[in-house]
């Protein structure tokens, strides 16, 4: 969709407090927007779309306190990376030969 926004325009907000059961979430993240409809449609007692503009493409969701999570990874070892490097060699060369 082009909105005539930038992609640094393009921000997603996320909106909690301590006191309030909800967290709200304003995006323009197509992925995210995506996911959080399809949340919505299963689950409207959990999660509700609360706006959507659909010049800047932007969606609003409020969605209860524990259904949403960050995920945090560290980084991989080099030793992780080359054994990643190992598998993925082997495994393309295998699908080449079928």
């Amino acid at each position: 969709m082009k909105t005539g926004l930038t992609k640094q325009e393009k921000t997603t907000d996320i909106w909690f407090d301590e006191k309030e059961p909800l967290i709200h979430i304003r995006t323009h993240n197509t992925a995210l927007k995506k996911r959080l409809l399809a949340y919505s449609r299963c689950y409207p007692a959990i999660c509700q779309q609360t706006d959507a503009d659909p010049e800047t493409g932007c969606m609003e969701f409020d969605i209860e306190k524990g259904r949403f999570s960050f995920r945090l990874t560290a980084p991989y070892s080099e030793e992780r990376r080359e054994k990643a490097r190992q598998y993925a060699r082997e495994n393309n060369a295998a699908d080449r030969l079928k």
